[in-house]
């Protein structure tokens, strides 16, 4: 008789344990299936709003906003400064494994570089994320459409005067002993966007972009809405710093009539070039 209750005592439990286990998985595959319903809300929203949004709010200065960014950019002691850049890796956890060999950058994780530039009241002006993580900030550069127009020659003209030198374009500062706008504006974007703070878990590259686009344009909306334009400035401007920054939105022919350029081809001399520019602007001879 007891060895009978035993038997059944045991397979009592027994078939608790094959309950538990069966509501266990039940519920893992519930959450599995609500991760991806959600991840693939998030994918069909990021893209709604990049499409809708970004003519508005990731778009190039007008000449409006590049006159405010150069009056600003110069009463900091930076006469012809448009806006900074930089670049900020983006750790990619689900990287397909057959990219990992190129995704990996020097602290050995996984991912993919976003190139941005920020105004001063962290405005994103241009954003550029695909460049796999291996890659400096040269290469991306030279992969970056930010310089088009200025290759093309369809850039605005920018004059401005330092140590009696007249310039007539203007520039990003990237310059990494000063604390740059960019800097902040990435802090922000990771602070206000967990998605971007924490290491990306889908495997589309694009589906990558568009969620920071997103991010990055919802930001911008904030910007508008919240920045103080008015407010009082912390620093004290430079009082030996008289310049007067002019600016063209193109570059006209003498009979009025705009300068028209030939498309832009990035050939295999295109790195070389640059590569070139690069040296001549840290030269000491140029300067």
């Amino acid at each position: 008789m007891e060895e009978v209750l035993e038997r059944q005592e045991r397979e009592r439990r027994a078939k608790m344990r094959r309950r538990a286990a069966s509501k266990r998985a039940q519920r893992e595959l519930d959450e599995q299936l609500g991760v991806a319903f959600a991840l693939l809300e998030e994918e069909n929203q990021s893209r709604r709003v990049e499409n809708l949004y970004t003519r508005d709010y990731l778009c190039r200065p007008t000449p409006r906003d590049l006159q405010r960014l150069l009056q600003k950019a110069e009463s900091r002691g930076f006469p012809g400064m448009i806006s900074s850049i930089d670049y900020m890796h983006w750790q990619w956890k689900n990287c397909p494994s057959a990219w990992q060999g190129d995704y990996g950058n020097q602290k050995g994780q996984k991912s993919i570089i976003l190139e941005a530039v920020a105004g001063f009241d962290t405005w994103v002006w241009h954003a550029f994320l695909g460049v796999a993580g291996s890659q400096n900030d040269l290469n991306v550069l030279g992969q970056s459409p930010v310089f088009n127009d200025v290759l093309r020659g369809e850039g605005p003209t920018i004059t401005y005067q330092i140590n009696n030198i007249v310039y007539q374009n203007g520039y990003y500062l990237a310059d990494e002993g000063y604390r740059k706008d960019v800097e902040r504006c990435f802090g922000i974007l990771q602070a206000r966007w967990a998605i971007i703070r924490g290491a990306a878990r889908l495997f589309d590259e694009e589906v990558l972009s568009s969620i920071m686009m997103t991010c990055i344009i919802l930001h911008n909306m904030i910007v508008e809405d919240e920045y103080d334009y008015d407010a009082a400035e912390v620093y004290e401007p430079d009082p030996m710093n008289t310049a007067l920054t002019r600016f063209y939105e193109k570059p006209m022919r003498p009979n009025g009539e705009p300068v028209q350029h030939d498309p832009l081809v990035r050939d295999d001399n295109f790195m070389l070039r640059m590569i070139e520019r690069y040296t001549e602007i840290q030269s000491s001879y140029i300067h």
